[in-house]
């Protein structure tokens, strides 16, 4: 699996409303910390072990209605979303945090 990006409103309301787990990361290509921190989302994203989550991306800049729908206000921030409600967040490019939130998202 890889990350997937969201492109539009529809698209996220579809995804978040699943019964799957998703993890998505809200980035913006200007913020050095979401840049240092996507190749650990894609690695994560590629352990089979995490195959009970699906993983997803949202480029705040390009997608802004979606941003505002939850509320983002720093980047990068983490969300972790089941039957259309967001049970786990994350702020920040913490490596270790995030392994946390996808082990978490794993066990929904």
């Amino acid at each position: 699996m890889s990350v997937t990006p969201i492109t539009s409103l529809t698209q996220f309301k579809e995804i978040i409303n699943g019964s799957k787990p998703v993890i998505i990361d809200f980035w913006a290509v200007w913020v050095g910390p979401c840049r240092a921190i996507g190749p650990v989302l894609e690695e994560l994203s590629n352990d089979p072990g995490n195959s009970g989550v699906d993983f997803y991306k949202v480029d705040v800049d390009a997608q802004e209605d979606i941003a505002r729908e939850v509320g983002i206000n720093a980047m990068p921030t983490f969300l972790v979303f089941k039957d259309g409600v967001k049970v786990g967040e994350l702020v920040g490019a913490n490596p270790e945090g995030l392994k946390q939130l996808v082990q978490r998202g794993n066990t929904l």
